[in-house]
Formats: structure tokens, sequence, C-alpha cells
């Protein structure tokens, strides 16, 4: 499987982000990857033994995108998501365990058990989520990248979306908004192929990206198996956001192995046949490995230790989270407004919850 694996273009690879990059920080873009696979595997196998309530949206397939664009984050740059969060949220850095109790529904996950799957959030790290309305997120987003420019930041915003949130009227405010005001955010398409079970060809006109013409904004398009293209084309247009304030949208063509949440069949839309081509010519873990088995990076051994650490690391994760206590009834009215938590700074009269 690894020797069929294509390998990353020399071009993408000698590109200045990438040559940059040193022997221990490939092998972290790599750890990072893995450890986005191997948790999701996990949280698969917790849901089906019923430890996960709700939605289940996983990205084994995707690991490339959230890794490679992440990576690129400088102090000033925030994040912003949908739905299918936990790559991202593994690739700015969270915890697993807190993660995992999320999922669990446990007060010691990253959203004190409330969120779930479609809701991780760590403002510490500038991740600001996890949303659940289908392109709710690309006008939070926008703001972020207001805010950035408001408060003379240089910084970017990278608002994540899948193909079907492109439709979305909200998501063209938003695209509207951040050209007049020259706001300095990466609209990021990951384009999986399929919005939830409807194919691209069936629901959206025309290449997804080349809409920001209409915003006269600059658009690009590339690969998602190839961390090193990633890095590339997401450097080019961060730059843009940072240096010059200028928004931009860029197509990120990747793959989902899984159906659109754990609770929709594999391979209702995609045949067997098709996603093993796939896993076999352009997964994005055994592309990556390629690459650093090419360049001396990487061998069997350390291959075969990254991936053990990554394994020991989720099950250890869900250890934890097994273990966390569930939230009380008395959580339930917690962090919703903050008069009720900051009772000393109140202003407002009257009652804030009704029982």
């Amino acid at each position: 499987m690894k020797d069929e694996a294509s390998a990353p273009s020399a071009d993408h690879r000698q590109a200045p982000i990438n040559a940059a990059l040193d022997r221990g920080q490939k092998l972290g873009l790599y750890r990072t990857m893995v450890r986005i696979r191997r948790f999701e595997e996990r949280s698969l196998r917790a849901y089906q033994a019923k430890k996960i309530g709700g939605f289940l949206h996983l990205y084994i397939g995707q690991e490339a995108v959230a890794a490679g664009c992440c990576s690129l984050m400088g102090k000033n740059d925030h994040v912003i998501t949908a739905y299918r969060d936990h790559g991202h949220a593994i690739a700015v850095g969270m915890e697993l365990p807190p993660l995992m109790a999320e999922l669990y529904g446990k007060v010691t996950g990253c959203s004190k058990g409330k969120g779930g799957s479609m809701h991780f959030f760590d403002p510490a790290r500038n991740y600001w989520g996890g949303h659940g309305i289908v392109g709710g997120q690309i006008p939070l987003g926008t703001g972020l990248a207001y805010a950035l420019k408001y408060r003379g930041l240089k910084g970017a915003v990278m608002a994540f979306m899948g193909d079907g949130a492109v439709n979305q009227g909200a998501v063209h405010e938003a695209y509207n908004l951040a050209a007049l005001w020259e706001l300095p955010i990466v609209f990021v398409i990951e384009n999986n192929g399929y919005s939830m079970g409807t194919s691209q060809q069936r629901s959206s006109a025309g290449e997804l990206a080349k809409r920001a013409e209409g915003y006269d904004m600059p658009w690009g398009q590339c690969n998602g198996h190839d961390v090193y293209e990633v890095r590339a084309t997401m450097d080019k247009f961060l730059t843009l956001a940072r240096e010059r304030s200028r928004p931009s949208t860029v197509e990120i063509d990747t793959y989902r192995y899984r159906g659109h949440s754990v609770a929709d069949p594999d391979n209702t839309y995609r045949t067997k046949g098709e996603i093993e081509e796939y896993r076999r010519t352009k997964d994005p873990l055994q592309v990556f490995q390629t690459a650093l088995r090419a360049e001396g990076v990487l061998d069997d051994a350390l291959t075969e230790s990254i991936d053990a650490e990554a394994r020991a690391e989720s099950d250890h994760a869900a250890d934890f989270a097994e273990a966390s206590p569930f939230p009380t009834v008395a959580d339930i009215q917690q962090d919703v407004y903050w008069e009720t938590d900051n009772p000393a700074e109140r202003k407002s009269q009257g009652r804030l919850f009704f029982n």
C-alpha cells in the first residue's frame, strides 16, 4: 500500500514554506495526521459501543487539510469551522482527553459536556469551533477578521466549510462584506464531493472557489491528500491576508471514507471499489509517509512507534472520558448568561431562567 501511494510533487515539496521545515517539524506534521486518524477510529468504536450519543462526523481521509492549514498559524491567526471539527481541534493543539470527554458528554470535556461532537472550542488557541448550522460559522469567521483589522493586529482567519455550505446565503453575505471591507480572511472549502449524500455535480453549478470572482476576491484550488501542497497553497493566501488584508477563497479537494455522519451508511453513494482505490493511491497518511521515507526522515521503526503512541493516546483519552463524571442538573444553567456566572457584576433586573 505505501509503495503505491503517489508521492507529493517536487514543486510543492520545494516551496519555501515546506523547504524551511526541519526534520522535527516534518515528523510533527506526520504525528498530527496519525493522531487525528487514530482518535477518529477510537471515537467510532466508542460510538458503536453506545458511549457517544447524538451525531459523530468523522474526519477520516481529510487529515492533511487540517494538519497542513493549522500548521501555518501564527500568533494572531484564528480558525473557525463546521461540525466536522475534530481534526482541526487536534491540529491546533488541543489535548485528546477533553476532546473525547466532550464526545461522551462528560463535564471534563472541552465544552463541559454540553456541546458534543459538533462543538469543540478552545479560545486560548484561537480555535472558535465547531458549529452545527451549515454555513453559520462563515459570518462569525468574518467577524473575527473584522476584529483583527479593527484592532490593528497582523493576522488572518481561516474559516472552513464543506462544499454544501457554499450555496448558503449567509456565506455569500460574508463574502460580500469581507471583500467590501478588505478583511484578512481565507474562506476554505473542504470539498469532499458530497453535501451529506448529494454529489456536488447534482447540487452546485460551476467551480466552487471561482465564485469568489463575483466579489473581486482572489481564489485558488489544491489537492487535499498532499500536506505539502496544502501548505504551499494556503501560505500564499494567508500571506495575502496578513500583509495586505485581502480576503480570498481556497477550494481543497479532499475525501472522507465514512458516511456523512456515523449514523449514515458508508457506501450509499460511493462504491467500495472507489473507496479502496483512493485509499491505495491517495490516502493522505500514506502519501506523506512515502515522501518522508524518500527524504530519509521516516523508517519502519519510527512509523510503528508513532502509530503505537497515537493509539495509546486515544485509548487513554477514552479511559479518561469513561472515568469522568457527567454534568449535574445544576450545570444546565451555567455558561449560558454572563451575569449568571458573574452575579457580583450583574446589572440587569428580573429573571434570567424560567424553571
